[in-house]
């Protein structure tokens, strides 16, 4: 037997493999675009410094949320959780109920989020790419 179409069937794996990283990664780069440029979720669920500033090694950990309604507002949430890959919602709703959330706008109970917490309705391929990216996030 010859090495060629082994040398071209290990090419094929190869650039297979390699499509698949490079699509991954424009799919997480999509998702921090859409956390960090559109919905802007880490003025919320990232802690700032003593100067106001975004705390970067403490990113997307939760934080206080620095604002509140001028008039009382039903189920107002004072803390924003910690959206991290290794955070108690990562692991209690797990990727699938994370993405449902941002598709539906509703948890895996079935309720809300409460305000301030935009009720967003995403398509699933833009909730998919968040996800992915908020994987990466430590």
């Amino acid at each position: 037997m010859s090495a060629k179409p082994l040398i071209v069937s290990a090419f094929l794996m190869l650039a297979t493999y390699a499509a698949a990283i490079a699509q991954n990664s424009a799919q997480i780069e999509r998702g921090k675009y859409l956390v960090e440029s559109v919905a802007v979720c880490q003025d919320c669920h990232t802690p700032r410094t003593e100067t106001g500033e975004l705390d970067a090694s403490r990113w997307m950990k939760g934080a206080d949320v620095r604002y509140s309604p001028l008039a009382p507002i039903p189920k107002w949430h004072k803390t924003a959780p910690d959206l991290s890959a290794s955070s108690r919602l990562f692991k209690t709703w797990g990727p699938e109920g994370l993405v449902n959330f941002l598709v539906t706008g509703k948890n895996p109970k079935g309720g809300t989020a409460g305000p301030p917490m935009p009720l967003y309705k995403m398509s699933r391929e833009d909730a998919l790419a968040v996800i992915e990216y908020l994987k990466t996030v430590q």
